[in-house]
């Protein structure tokens, strides 16, 4: 990440978002001695990778927070960010606290149901809980409905019928196809041959109705569920894997002119943010194509902190390019899928790189923590 550099008076880089591509961007401000501040509304960084098997493992949900504060010091704030005023450079917390910046990263990433996401104002014990509760509901269970087959919905269910080999697991998604668009057709297929071969039953090309009515993460024996094709189906538990968004909401006042349709915030080949040359969006609230993944979070924040660092010195700024699409899925401690730069991967070889440890080693090592 290089050594430190000599910093002007009066730089303050604050950063939004403590998931991947915000730890990311602290970590490189830190190693190059640049002033800054971590803003999280947990206490911990949480490893989302590991977030569907930390819902069936008993005692796992641990492993996946590392609190911020051991790494960062008094450069962690923990609060939820309310606003971005850009006219004063300044970031508003719940509460009222404010907090100046001279650069800002934003990197808010994306909200969806729980347990795929897990975005609230929590200590790090609250955060476990949450978790092992949802897994004494899972073991309470006899049947699982899995709402959609994208590749955290893949996921779970493969984490689930893993675990729990038992239980009846049924995936229902819109789609025939299953997993991340951006994958080859190749993956996503091996992606659908795992899970039949570990029993989970696929209802594909379907939509389950009046969702909003739905009880989710709670246990309650046979559930009638309706697909809008008028089929009924009968399950205990029902976790659901659809409806991700853009966590546009800390910045979608201060910068309402520069957010697209989804929510993203529109950004030059620099990742700088339309209208700024001293805020940038990296991972998911940054509007780049390709998938929203964590391997992606990081290229993008190295050049965030690079372009901050060379516009002090007035060097050239680095483009932002992803090249072709990296991704591996975990279905199950003991399986798993993936391309790596657009080439499909064995399946023994993303579960020996991914699905035995989901990479926990990795964040542990990157916040110079030792794994409980």
């Amino acid at each position: 990440m290089g050594g430190q550099v000599s910093i002007p008076e009066g730089v303050h880089v604050v950063v939004v978002g403590g998931g991947f591509a915000g730890i990311a961007a602290a970590r490189q401000l830190k190693s190059r001695g640049v002033p800054f501040t971590l803003i999280d509304m947990k206490e911990a960084f949480h490893h989302n990778l590991a977030a569907l098997r930390a819902s069936v493992q008993p005692g796992f949900a641990q492993r996946t927070f590392i609190p911020f504060a051991k790494t960062f010091g008094s450069s962690f704030v923990q609060g939820r960010v309310e606003n971005v005023d850009p006219d004063r450079q300044t970031v508003i917390l719940q509460g009222g606290r404010e907090i100046q910046y001279s650069h800002l990263i934003l990197c808010t990433g994306t909200d969806g149901p729980f347990p795929g996401k897990f975005n609230a104002v929590s200590s790090l014990e609250a955060s476990v809980q949450k978790y092992e509760e949802l897994v004494e509901q899972i073991q309470a269970a006899d049947s699982v409905l899995v709402i959609g087959g994208g590749s955290t919905g893949v996921e779970m269910a493969a984490e689930i019928k893993t675990e729990y080999p038992e239980k009846k697991v049924v995936l229902i998604h819109s789609r025939i196809g299953l997993a991340d668009p951006e994958l080859t057709s190749s993956v996503r297929q091996q992606a659908k041959d795992v899970l039949l071969e570990k029993g989970v039953e696929l209802l594909l090309g379907q939509k389950v109705s009046r969702m909003s009515e739905l009880q989710l993460n709670k246990t309650q024996k046979n559930m009638k569920v309706s697909t809008e094709r008028g089929e009924t189906l009968t399950t205990d538990l029902i976790i659901c894997c659809t409806g991700l968004k853009i966590n546009s909401a800390a910045y979608s006042l201060g910068l309402k002119d520069s957010i697209d349709d989804s929510g993203a915030l529109r950004v030059n080949q620099y990742l700088q943010v339309h209208g700024f040359s001293n805020i940038f969006a990296v991972g998911d609230c940054s509007g780049t194509q390709k998938p929203k993944t964590a391997y992606v979070a990081g290229l993008q924040a190295a050049v965030a902190v690079t372009n901050i660092l060379n516009s002090l010195r007035g060097a050239e700024l680095k483009v932002y390019s992803t090249g072709n699409v990296t991704m591996l899925l975990a279905m199950g401690r003991n399986d798993g899928v993936g391309q790596f730069n657009g080439y499909r991967l064995p399946r023994f070889l993303v579960t020996l790189g991914k699905s035995r440890d989901l990479l926990l080693w990795k964040s542990w090592k990157e916040m110079q923590q030792t794994q409980p």
